[in-house]
């Protein structure tokens, strides 16, 4: 591959970030934190909102009496945002599958009488913030866009398309199809005055790269000009729209660097939301990049990628270790399970400012232990809060102690445990509420005994 510069033009490469640390890989990650929310992190001097989204909760089912339910639902429980995910849009082809209708960005009318107009209305009356799903970049072959604008798309000629994930990239080296992406996004955000978050997806990654609009000569140009198409049309978008919240989907399309998040508030890693396995990507992800853009999010069980079941507090509790969100049917939990979940909510309201904006410590690597344990402490080192995982039963009980970091040793500590149990013992009873120096807790460390597979503790640490 190649790229041809032409006289007097002058080619900026892309940055290069590095840093150096004496503490090791944990003061590498606690640097890119810094940086990131310094510098490479659209809104990051405010909080990031408690948010339900409907995708594994009704994925494609979307309906107007059904985005309303889980809105009072959300509201219910205490959080701040609903996302209304994939399914809304269509109307020659409604989006029933994934098979069809990107590109067509019109609401679906049968599906939503009221348009977004009417959800947004029902949002204010929940006190609640309406978000809405949105993957301008792409295209399926059942599209009016595509059937209008076949030489749009990403491929090479006299081949076969290569429909992964049942779709096609539109080509952002083109100025026309800048235009079109830049124009869904405005067009949306202008007729629905009040939509406060837009989740950008991006869901697979280029094959046959090939570009109806760029010369023969200049094919392998596509790349790089596609990266500058893209920002064109995020730069146009943030101009006009600064206070809109956007989250960068997904993973899988491999758009999670520091060259796209300056224009984003969070990022979404994996559909993989199984909290145990949730503990090893957060855990990987970490090491560059900031949790306070880390949406992590509650969802259902058994769980639809991995069929595992786990508790509903272990799920918070891992959920809670980075940007809380849910993805699940609020109306198919028990009374007690919505109780938990405001509960739950509320305790994060209390730490979220320590996660968020606080120093990452990891204390106890999952791939190195059956417990696993890491911890967020503010600038001042006046709050921390502490999150600790067993991750295989220990019949004899795992008895690891919590060595603390990042502390000031000359002040003392209360310890507290959040998100509790309704029911049952906590083996962290005999250290609850306790006092303790900083030169202790980063010495002799904290010390309490779990046993269960999915245990789960979150604890508070608070300067007297």
């Amino acid at each position: 591959s190649y790229y041809t510069l032409d006289p007097k033009k002058t080619f900026v490469t892309p940055e290069f970030a590095m840093t150096y640390s004496t503490t090791g890989k944990g003061g590498v990650s606690r640097n890119f934190h810094r940086w990131a929310r310094m510098y490479k992190l659209s809104h990051a001097d405010s909080d990031r909102d408690i948010l339900l989204n409907s995708w594994e909760g009704v994925y494609f089912k979307i309906n107007e009496d059904g985005m309303n339910q889980m809105m009072a639902d959300i509201a219910s429980m205490g959080g701040e945002l609903f996302v209304m995910d994939d399914g809304w849009f269509g109307d020659k082809y409604p989006r029933r599958t994934d098979k069809t209708s990107l590109g067509d960005w019109v609401v679906d009318r049968k599906k939503l009488p009221s348009g977004i107009g009417g959800l947004l209305e029902n949002a204010r009356k929940n006190g609640v913030k309406f978000g809405i799903w949105i993957e301008p970049e792409m295209a399926n072959t059942t599209s009016e866009l595509y059937e209008k604008h076949p030489d749009w798309v990403i491929g090479q000629p006299n081949r076969p398309l290569d429909l992964s994930r049942n779709q096609l990239i539109l080509d952002l080296s083109n100025p026309k199809v800048q235009d079109f992406v830049f124009g869904v996004i405005d067009k949306t955000l202008s007729e629905n005055p009040g939509i406060a978050y837009i989740k950008w997806d991006c869901n697979r990654f280029v094959t046959n790269s090939g570009s109806y609009f760029l010369s023969p000569e200049k094919q392998s140009h596509l790349w790089i000009g596609y990266v500058r198409g893209l920002f064109s049309v995020l730069d146009r978008v943030r101009a006009k729209y600064k206070d809109v919240s956007m989250m960068c989907c997904s993973g899988g399309g491999g758009r999670i660097d520091y060259g796209t998040l300056p224009y984003f508030d969070e990022f979404w890693i994996s559909d993989n939301t199984d909290a145990l396995d949730r503990i090893f990507i957060q855990w990987g992800t970490t090491q560059f990049f900031p949790s306070m853009a880390l949406a992590s999010h509650v969802s259902v069980v058994p769980n639809h990628i991995t069929g595992r079941i786990v508790p509903l507090k272990f799920r918070f509790d891992v959920a809670m270790s980075a940007k809380l969100g849910m993805d699940l049917q609020p109306k198919d939990m028990t009374p007690e399970d919505k109780e938990f979940s405001k509960n739950a909510i509320k305790d994060y309201y209390s730490i979220r400012s320590i996660v968020q904006f606080g120093d990452l410590y990891r204390l106890l690597s999952p791939y190195e232990n059956k417990r696993t344990a890491m911890m967020y402490v503010t600038e001042d080192q006046n709050d921390a809060v502490l999150f600790t995982y067993l991750l295989k039963k220990s019949i004899n009980g795992n008895t690891q102690p919590l060595i603390l970091e990042g502390l000031d040793p000359d002040k003392n500590y209360r310890v507290t445990e959040l998100n509790k149990e309704t029911k049952g013992y906590s083996w962290f009873t005999p250290l609850d509420g306790k006092v303790f120096s900083g030169d202790y807790l980063m010495k002799y460390g904290l010390r309490f005994t779990m046993y269960n597979e999915y245990d789960s503790k979150v604890i508070r640490i608070t300067a007297e």
